[in-house]
């Protein structure tokens, strides 16, 4: 059972991982070239480290999540290469050279896309801690299957938790644009 301090380890940005972890390890760095959201970023990483660290650590993309950091819980689910992954069990250096996309780029500046839209209109959220995940998941479903049944939708999303159970709302939400039926 998880207490509430270590719960809140996963809350900030900065304590999400022990940062002596690698203690006694050599440590090694390597220079890499990521592709987020169609900007390149080059920057130096411990090679253990893995693509949710270095996106909330090294570069302040903090949207997304991390929860059990076993990709048990997939808050961390993000596109990489058009599939959703866990990325807390994914090395930083493995995405090298891969099209990663997260919640960042899903809108257009201030622009919320078609789905962001049906997530708020159907209150598709409550604390909110998942649905960044939420999100990336069912774009993916939607890249894939443009009208997808309910059942497609909850296999979909099936690999991101959420625990205040906002799951009918979500599932309303994706089917709502995948039916055309968001205000753009």
């Amino acid at each position: 059972m998880t207490s509430i301090g270590e719960l809140r380890l996963h809350m900030e940005p900065k304590t999400l991982v022990d940062e002596n972890r690698h203690q006694n390890q050599p440590r090694r760095v390597r220079r890499i070239v990521l592709s987020i959201n169609g900007d390149s970023h080059s920057i130096e990483v411990d090679a253990r480290s893995t693509l949710a660290e270095v996106l909330r650590e090294n570069l302040r993309m903090t949207g997304t999540k991390l929860g059990c950091n076993r990709s048990e819980c997939g808050t961390c689910t993000l596109i990489m290469d058009g599939r959703t992954v866990f990325s807390c069990t994914i090395l930083a250096v493995e995405a090298e050279g891969k099209c990663i996309e997260t919640i960042e780029g899903l809108a257009s500046g201030s622009d919320l896309n078609p789905l962001q839209k049906a997530f708020i209109k159907n209150d598709a959220l409550q604390c909110g801690y998942c649905i960044p995940a939420m999100l990336m998941a069912a774009t993916a479903l939607l890249r894939v299957k443009m009208e997808p049944t309910e059942d497609d939708v909850r296999q979909g999303i099936a690999g991101v938790y959420c625990r205040c159970g906002a799951y009918p709302n979500i599932v309303r939400a994706v089917l709502d644009v995948s039916r055309g039926q968001v205000d753009c």
